[in-house]
């Protein structure tokens, strides 16, 4: 998270972006608690206690309640095609992450971890949204970030001492976790939710199971069982699904302005 704050606060320094609008404070302070300290500290605990097929099942809840949530407080609906297409997403997450963890069963207080990690992560999107009204995609993704870290300052003492006694390729690898998935991973994220609803994003996160058990394969020359193949092109099928819905409502519907030079909503 430092290194994720420094990178986005620097970006944004010699972008001369500014501080956010007062309107949009609450939500980037709700979607950098949510997503930087509840999803992450909770996910990773609970990743210690169950298994990573487990865990999969688990947060594959997390976009289901982005869905739900956005239909209710951010009047996104429920399209049909979505609410078709996120179910098959689920039963596709659910053979991977049955595939990976073997059917074993995992203990109560990882599942409950994991649960709070799914939670946080689609609280963390209804916040998100309605920032995007106020604030860029920069400042909404950079303040979220600095929100989180500070969050995370109770855990300074202990990092302090394990950085110093870890050797450089650890180091490098938390740095790299905090340029590459987290400051460049979700500004392209917010980049993309700004121009799309949150339970269409939400939907898209299935793709992730697919494309680990292909890049687990090509990259780690890990073989995953059949079951896990299916359930990765189960998932994508469900995508595509539930993706049809923005390309037949951007079709129909025009822009804000509404006028005939207006962009289409994508």
């Amino acid at each position: 998270m430092l290194a994720g704050s420094a990178v986005l606060a620097g970006i944004a320094a010699v972008r001369r972006e500014g501080l956010p609008p007062r309107a949009a404070w609450p939500g980037i302070a709700g979607f950098g608690v949510l997503r930087f300290g509840v999803y992450m500290v909770a996910l990773n605990r609970g990743e210690q206690l169950v298994d990573a097929g487990t865990a999969s099942m688990i947060i594959g809840v997390g976009p289901v309640l982005v869905a739900v949530l956005a239909g209710l407080l951010l009047g996104e609906g429920f399209p049909r095609r979505m609410v078709a297409g996120i179910p098959v997403c689920c039963a596709g997450t659910a053979l991977v992450g049955f595939a990976a963890s073997g059917g074993g069963r995992a203990p109560w207080d990882g599942v409950l971890l994991c649960l709070l990690a799914a939670a946080g992560s689609a609280g963390s999107q209804i916040c998100q949204k309605p920032a995007l009204r106020h604030a860029s995609v920069l400042q909404v993704t950079a303040f979220g970030c600095l929100a989180g870290t500070v969050l995370l300052l109770p855990f300074a003492g202990q990092f302090g001492r394990q950085v110093a006694a870890a050797p450089p390729g650890a180091v490098l690898g938390v740095l790299y976790l905090g340029v590459i998935p987290t400051a460049l991973g979700f500004t392209t994220w917010t980049y993309a939710l700004a121009r799309s609803t949150a339970g269409q994003m939400a939907a898209a996160t299935y793709a992730i199971p697919a494309v680990v058990i292909v890049l687990s394969w090509l990259l780690l020359d890990q073989v995953p069982v059949p079951l896990a193949w299916l359930g990765g092109a189960v998932c994508l099928a469900g995508i595509m699904i539930a993706g049809r819905t923005s390309a037949r409502r951007s079709s129909r519907w025009p822009g804000r302005s509404g006028g005939p030079g207006s962009r289409l909503v994508s």
